[in-house]
């Protein structure tokens, strides 16, 4: 059911491939050229289930801007597909290999060339790690507040493809809202600048926007200029439990509704809180239907954590235990970072959906989720973000069981069409990929769909960027 097509070559592919690796070789070191079956067939997939991926013709990991230009060049003269890569942890098929295709992995692009506290702002290269980044410039006095719950290995590269959103989504926004300008090289190897490294900016049309989300189908970006902002004191995080699903969202309501401005506001279900006890036990209380975790990074965080717990508590919560300190929050929030790794090991596969809904709709979308769980008598444990509504729906299931794989599929297709019942949108911060090509079209219309493909159209005539995706 995790389908996949690496096939031998045939004779004629085998010289269309040593002519491709002849032309990439004139441009580039020969360590930064691959081409044994067996290495290019692991930088085959990203971490989504249920998407096909193919068997690329080579794997390059250029160091330099030229040599991403001379891959594009080669490319476009040679018509062969490209898709670009980070490392490869994003959840909708993205990053997944075509036959015959040059990868072009930008991992090895990881310098951070500048960090400026004036200006408030880093220059990035596309392979820098988003957990080094957010260490280096803490040591400025600075934050960078994007967060995916894989900061440790993602790129920031990929953070841009797929527009990554975070825990701290709530207060301080996602990727897009902190990438004030790119350097891009378009399909045919021109190199391209886009945006702005001042504060304010407004010159033409906002093509930095444009490549934010695009999923590598418009161009490569190769460094980036980041928004910065001044390293907040430490955040305290209060865990509050709930008798319901439907009551930790009415306290999520009554939280927004009342102004409050948490850097995080997060929940668990018990399913999630049972996986994570299960895999890392940490004691979490299995009791509790849903486990609701709200933090502050403000001056006075206990103040704001006690006015949160009224709330919880007036929502119905049985119980609310603030932390005492950085080291209790750390563990709280450890844990909410372990919960897709959690529910994975449930079953040993996942489907991982990534719905966002109005923040008044979110006690109905995990009601749902409950009954299509019932409905196909299967595990979906819900983590969601819960202060900007971004759900995700994680089915959980044995890939070895065609019947359960099969139902597996169809109950991720009905939670989407759940969160578009209930004016939401398909994804908040994974992407569309391969894994919800469909679902992008209802969600966006016919109109949508013709604009996008002409855009794409304009950037990449030829077709060769990450063919397949999105669209």
């Amino acid at each position: 059911m995790i389908m996949s097509r690496i096939e031998a070559p045939r004779s004629e592919d085998t010289a269309e491939t040593s002519n491709l690796t002849d032309r990439l070789l004139a441009g580039l070191p020969a360590e930064a050229v691959l081409t044994d079956p067996d290495v290019t067939a692991s930088y085959a997939r990203d971490m989504a289930s249920f998407c096909p991926a193919g068997a690329p013709a080579v794997v390059v990991l250029p160091r330099t801007v030229e040599q991403v230009q001379h891959v594009m060049r080669v490319a476009t003269e040679l018509r062969v597909p490209v898709v670009p890569q980070g490392a490869r942890s994003g959840l909708s098929g993205a990053a997944n290999a075509t036959d015959g295709c040059v990868v072009l992995s930008l991992t090895r692009m990881d310098r951070i060339l500048e960090i400026s506290s004036v200006d408030r702002i880093a220059v990035v290269e596309p392979g820098v790690v988003n957990a080094t980044l957010s260490r280096a410039v803490e040591e400025h006095g600075l934050y960078y507040p994007p967060d995916p719950s894989s900061w440790e290995m993602c790129t920031i590269g990929g953070n841009i493809g797929t527009a990554s959103g975070g825990l701290c989504c709530v207060k301080y926004g996602v990727t897009a809202e902190y990438v004030l300008g790119l350097d891009v090289v378009l399909a045919d190897g021109r190199l391209m600048s886009t945006g702005r490294r001042t504060a304010k900016g407004v010159a033409g049309y906002d093509l930095t926007r444009l490549f934010v989300g695009s999923e590598g189908s418009l161009g490569i970006v190769v460094r980036a200029v980041l928004a910065l902002k001044p390293k907040p004191p430490r955040q305290l995080v209060l865990a509050a439990e709930f008798p319901s699903a439907a009551a930790a969202c009415d306290a999520v309501c009554r939280i927004m509704e009342g102004g409050h401005v948490p850097s995080l506001l997060e929940l668990m279900d018990r399913t999630t809180v049972k996986a994570v006890n299960d895999l890392a036990h940490m004691g979490l209380p299995e009791t509790t239907e849903a486990l609701l975790l709200a933090a502050f990074d403000t001056p006075d965080p206990a103040a704001d954590l006690a006015a949160v717990g009224a709330l919880c508590e007036a929502a119905g919560a049985t119980e609310v235990v603030p932390a005492e300190d950085a080291a209790e929050s750390e563990l709280l929030l450890k844990a909410r970072r372990l919960s897709l790794t959690a529910l994975e090991a449930v079953k040993g596969t996942t489907m991982i959906d990534d719905v966002c809904v109005p923040r008044s709709r979110l006690g109905a979308m995990l009601e749902g989720v409950e009954r299509i769980a019932a409905t196909y008598d299967l595990t979906i444990g819900v983590c969601a973000h819960a202060g900007d509504g971004n759900t995700h729906p994680t089915v959980c299931f044995d890939a070895r069981d065609e019947d359960e794989s099969r139902r597996a599929r169809a109950s991720f297709d009905e939670i989407m069409a759940l969160g578009l019942e209930l004016g939401g949108t398909i994804t908040g911060e994974h992407g569309v990929g391969v894994l919800k090509k469909e679902w992008l079209a209802r969600e966006i219309g016919p109109v949508g769909v013709e604009m996008q493909r002409a855009v794409k159209h304009a950037f990449d005539p030829l077709g060769i960027l990450n063919p397949g995706k999105l669209f």
